[in-house]
């Protein structure tokens, strides 16, 4: 659950229309009219990125005076459906993605079958990715592609590729680093049966 109490307002007497803002805002809150930057209310987050990376300081944090929650409450979605998505993308339902929002893996799981097709879609309806703005991606595009969904990447610094997880390190890596204290398929084996125990502990509840 993220509570959005900050926005974002341009100061034009300094912006010089670089577009930075617009190509770091992880809910492309952001567009770009007459070559100057708009930001749309509605839709920021007021995650900042925006003011940490312009170069002429021309973005300021205000406090909103009417702050609101975003969230995807996933009691609203089929729990075996979640269950199955979050599974897939080896993930577990109640697994935090993002401890910046402390947003976990059910809830974008329940964006995504409510209709979320991009990183971009859900953080603005969960608020996920709107803390730091980094690691969060991965697991994002994980769920994604574990429902069958490929985004396209926005033009800009949102987000960078998915990173293979532990389960998709090929064979020949593993054999090569194996004499080097790396234990990976022991790391997979002790991974699901984490996976495992918190399922069976969710079912005795």
């Amino acid at each position: 659950m993220r509570v959005v109490n900050m926005l974002a307002q341009i100061d034009y007497d300094k912006c010089i229309g670089c577009q930075t803002c617009a190509k770091v805002c992880p809910v492309l809150a952001i567009k770009i009219e007459n070559k100057k930057p708009v930001i749309n209310a509605e839709m920021c987050r007021g995650c900042a990125a925006c003011e940490q990376r312009c170069p002429q300081y021309a973005i300021n944090m205000v406090k909103r005076e009417e702050p609101f929650t975003v969230y995807v409450d996933p009691s609203t979605v089929d729990a075996e459906k979640i269950e199955e998505l979050c599974k897939k993308a080896r993930l577990h339902p109640e697994q935090i993605i993002c401890y910046c929002t402390a947003t976990r893996a059910e809830e974008v799981a329940a964006a995504i079958l409510k209709g979320a097709k991009s990183p971009e879609e859900i953080s603005l309806q969960t608020g996920v990715r709107t803390g730091c703005k980094v690691e969060c991606i991965e697991p994002i595009l994980r769920l994604l592609e574990a429902a069958g969904i490929t985004p396209e990447k926005p033009e800009g610094y949102q987000w960078y590729g998915r990173t293979p997880t532990v389960w998709e390190i090929p064979e020949s890596v593993k054999e090569k680093y194996s004499s080097r204290g790396f234990y990976f398929d022991e790391d997979i084996k002790l991974l699901d049966k984490v996976l495992a125990a918190k399922s069976s502990r969710k079912e005795d509840k």
